[in-house]
């Protein structure tokens, strides 16, 4: 029992005192019938002057309890109408039922009863709070101003249409313009980089040579002069450059125009200049950013230069990469690769090669080249295959003629049950960990080579013990090629050997006509010296009547986009869907005036797309918004979860960015 009601129970109420005194009459009348009248009538006046000042009370107190209710109606309102933040109360549907007089003075308006608030305020946050049933807090922005929305929900279960919003402007505009500030000062790295500088130089006479560095350094310096950054010179072809970063906006609205006027330079050098940029923001430290730079410059020198490739964070823009790829004669990185990967090889217990989901010829020829490579310094090695088209199934046919090879090829299981933490494992012909033939492996062991010819993609396998990556070669037989005959200066192909790596070069080159270079035919030339029978390579890539008809139905149905561009999709069920689709791309390329060529087809729960073109148009730079990649004249790309239809109309709309992105000529 507490003490409040142990007190009570001390002290008696007045009922109990009535009480006594009643019982006390009832005894006092059998000793005096007078007395006991007088206290009787006595106990009466009580008990009425009991009730009187009891209801006396309960008015004095209903008068105190209404005179309190309407001083705090009164304090509520008076508060309301001088609140000193803006505030609005609103039907669901966005209508103004009531206001005060600070968010008027936002509008600068004397009556806005029944007015939606839509209309008053553009910004799109706005219809995040009308209809919401739920408080939410969001940012507008009204003019000059920037404004913290906060809204109360009042919902009257009974009557639906008394519900309302409660909408409270907070102004942070002095926040926002001191982070905007902040922002807008944070210092922003870019590496900049005369990309085929020794190519210039050597195809230039020693007069020009002078003068062309000359307005180069001229070029940049009038270029970066207006944000008054700091520009330094730190090698005869780079140069780093620091700056706020608010001028980042503006360099990327003129789509870094340097990159046009560097290329423009005509002092007597017979190839144009080309700069590659690299540009690092966000980081934590400047140091960071100067890792991001680093790391930006060599995508944009993996993408094949000419081009400027912003790291913010972890994120990645491209812009530029008009012009094709120029080829290096030089082979001395090829001979420093050749001699790391047989140290590599000497050091691993095995190795296994890998290519890319749906091989072709170029990554079959690759692989086979590589294992001959291998095979000829005693080390044991393997190849990854699953699914291939005909043409590789024709190759690994005549593979398996030679008793060499019949137990070389790996099925997913055997490679994970082989594979060890010192295994060497070489990714041929993709650079992309979600493109190889078995993701899994790449997690089964940290000695990894990388050899590819693509132009880099912001996805790329890391970390990577070794990585050659050249996207102006033709090709990874060709690459491959030359890697060979570094490791093993005396080493002998098989006839099939050979063809492989020739039949890789001949697909990615189709015929020796795209990115066929010198050292392209230099490698040919090897190979043929090897045994290549051209013929026999020829009857490798020949299909049969059905395909040449559905061929023939897919270039029938093409439509043109742009009057140069054709694109078609493939609606039939057809077998070797990868395989058609690019054959039917390259098909479109012969239609006179046809500069381009896209093909689609559905292969199972994912849309497949082929685009080829003769150079004037960025196939890669066009698929890349899609999620694809490869080169400037051979794309390919894989959508998920969408239908054909709208397969095309993403298609469709990424060449449309294209051109408005890069306007042609």
């Amino acid at each position: 029992m507490n003490s409040k009601k142990f007190c009570s129970l001390l002290i008696p109420g007045i009922k109990l005192y009535i009480a006594i005194i009643f019982c006390l009459d009832v005894i006092m009348l059998f000793y005096n019938y007078w007395i006991s009248l007088i206290i009787f009538f006595i106990l009466c006046y009580l008990l009425y002057y009991n009730a009187r000042n009891k209801n006396l009370k309960a008015k004095e107190m209903l008068e105190y309890i209404k005179d309190l209710q309407f001083d705090a109606d009164s304090v509520t309102k008076d508060t309301l109408l001088k609140l000193p933040l803006p505030m609005v109360v609103l039907q669901f549907n966005g209508v103004i039922k009531w206001y005060n007089s600070k968010f008027a003075e936002i509008f600068e308006q004397d009556e806005l009863f029944g007015t939606p608030i839509q209309s008053l305020i553009k910004d799109s946050q706005i219809t995040k709070l009308i209809g919401n049933k739920e408080d939410v807090s969001v940012s507008l922005s009204h003019g000059d101003k920037t404004y913290q929305v906060v809204s109360n929900v009042v919902i009257d279960e009974v009557r639906t249409s008394n519900s309302m919003i409660i909408l409270y402007f907070i102004d942070h505009t002095d926040l926002v313009n001191l982070q905007k500030e902040y922002m807008d000062n944070k210092s922003v790295e870019a590496i900049i980089m005369v990309d085929n500088y020794e190519e210039v130089m050597q195809n230039t006479n020693d007069a020009g040579r002078a003068q062309i560095f000359a307005e180069i350094d001229k070029k940049i310096a009038d270029w970066a002069s207006f944000t008054g950054g700091m520009l330094k010179r730190y090698e005869r072809d780079k140069y780093v450059f620091i700056f706020h970063r608010k001028y980042l906006a503006e360099l990327e609205a003129k789509k870094f125009h340097i990159l046009d006027e560097i290329r423009e330079i005509n002092i007597g050098n017979k190839i144009p200049v080309t700069l590659s940029i690299g540009i690092g923001l966000d980081g934590k430290s400047l140091a960071e950013n100067d890792a991001f730079a680093r790391a930006a410059i060599d995508i944009a020198l993996g993408r094949g230069g000419d081009q400027v490739v912003i790291k913010d964070g972890t994120k990645l823009r491209f812009i530029g990469g008009k012009t094709k790829e120029m080829e290096r004669r030089t082979k001395v990185k090829a001979r420093v690769v050749a001699f790391a990967l047989r140290e590599l090889v000497s050091q691993a217990d095995k190795v296994i090669i890998m290519g890319h989901q749906n091989g072709d010829a170029d990554s079959l020829g690759a692989s086979v080249g590589l294992y001959r490579g291998i095979r000829s310094k005693g080390k044991e090695a393997y190849i990854v295959h699953s699914t291939a088209n005909p043409t590789v199934q024709r190759l690994i046919k005549r593979l398996h003629t030679v008793d060499e090879f019949k137990n070389v090829f790996l099925t997913r299981t055997q490679a994970l049950d082989m594979t060890t933490n010192k295994t060497l494992l070489i990714v041929v012909d993709t650079h992309r960990p979600s493109y190889v033939e078995f993701p899994e492996l790449l997690k089964k062991t940290e000695q990894i080579v990388i050899i590819d010819h693509h132009r880099r993609a912001a996805e790329f396998i890391e970390p990577a013990v070794l990585v050659y990556h050249e996207p102006y070669a033709s090709s990874t037989c060709e690459m491959v090629t030359e890697i060979i005959q570094y490791m093993d200066e005396n080493i002998k192909l098989s006839t099939v050997e050979a063809e492989a790596l020739y039949a890789g070069i001949t697909m990615d080159t189709k015929n020796f006509i795209f990115k066929t270079g010198v050292r392209t035919f230099e490698a040919a030339s090897f190979l043929r010296r090897a045994g290549v029978d051209t013929v026999s390579v020829k009857r490798l890539f020949q299909h049969n009547m059905q395909t040449f008809t559905t061929i023939a139905r897919i270039v029938e149905t093409a439509e043109t986009v742009h009057g140069n561009i054709a694109v078609s999709v493939c609606t039939e069920d057809i077998a070797d869907k990868h395989l058609i689709i690019a054959q039917a791309a390259d098909e479109l390329l012969n239609i006179s005036g046809i500069v381009s060529s896209f093909v689609m087809c559905k292969a199972d729960n994912e849309i497949i797309i082929s685009g080829r073109s003769f150079g004037d148009i960025n196939v890669q730079l066009i698929l890349e918004k899609l999620g694809g990649g490869g080169h400037l004249t051979v794309a390919g790309a894989q959508l998920f979860g969408v239908s054909v239809e709208e397969a095309k109309k993403q298609l469709l709309q990424a060449i449309e960015e294209y051109y408005e992105e890069m306007p042609q000529k």
